[in-house]
């Protein structure tokens, strides 16, 4: 047992400042740093305002900055932590605050609704059955896992540093567009969407929001980037264009 400080993001409402306030409470083998905030919240912060529900790393409600490092505060063990000196906690930094460690995540929410719904084409069959190969119900099993914790649009310099939230939907919805729109039975065009409202172009892949996943979803690489090459196919290849001058 060992008595660690940290240092705690509070903040009474998205309009108030807030400040770091230190707290020191006892750390014992196998705790978690929402173990740590739960033990404050009961010695020292009875009014200290933390979200999280699972505690099992699968609501992904507990997201904040340890130590300047978005994570799951359920999932980061204390013993993976330097307590030698104070331990800062504070909220995710791409969304207004609620209170304290809670932050108002309801941007994604209403984003999402404008995303287009799945809308599967007719049947294979009179019988109502659909057809389909396995590697392509694969593909999107990948972006299923996702557990919405936010800790990707987070660390989006888009949003986190340039606040387009008016213009940009981030990497979590982009996955959740790339689950609809990669699969193999969906036949919506989302493509126009992608490129005038939901600012897929400003993402310049830079990976960050790879790195954070605590599901381990390969966002960038296996989301964005095919979903950018289907829109410059669609508004930049010269021959697709041409094509469709032709067509018309």
């Amino acid at each position: 047992m060992s008595q660690v400080e940290f240092k705690v993001w509070r903040q009474d409402g998205a309009t108030d400042e807030g400040g770091y306030q230190r707290y020191s409470t006892e750390i014992t083998e196998g705790m978690v740093v929402l173990d740590a905030v739960h033990q404050i919240q009961a010695e020292s912060a009875n009014d200290l305002a933390v979200r999280w529900n699972c505690k099992a790393g699968k609501c992904g409600s507990c997201s904040a900055e340890v130590n300047g490092k978005p994570r799951l505060m359920c999932m980061t063990r204390m013993s993976d932590i330097d307590t030698s000196r104070p331990i800062t906690i504070e909220p995710v930094r791409a969304f207004p605050v609620m209170r304290d460690l809670v932050p108002d995540v309801s941007f994604n929410f209403e984003a999402k609704k404008k995303i287009k719904k799945f809308k599967p084409r007719k049947p294979d069959s009179e019988d109502g059955t659909w057809r389909m190969q396995q590697v392509d119900v694969e593909r999107v099993q990948e972006f299923r896992k996702c557990i919405e914790c936010f800790l990707c649009q987070d660390v989006c310099h888009v949003l986190r540093d340039h606040h387009k939230h008016d213009e940009f939907i981030g990497p979590r919805l982009l996955v959740y567009t790339a689950a609809l729109d990669m699969h193999p039975l969906d036949e919506e065009n989302r493509l126009e969407d992608l490129k005038e409202d939901q600012g897929i172009g400003y993402c310049n892949i830079t990976k960050c929001c790879t790195k954070v996943c605590p599901e381990h979803i390969t966002i960038t690489d296996n989301a964005i980037i095919p979903l950018k090459e289907r829109v410059a196919s669609e508004f930049y290849d010269p021959l697709t264009r041409l094509f469709k001058v032709f067509s018309s």
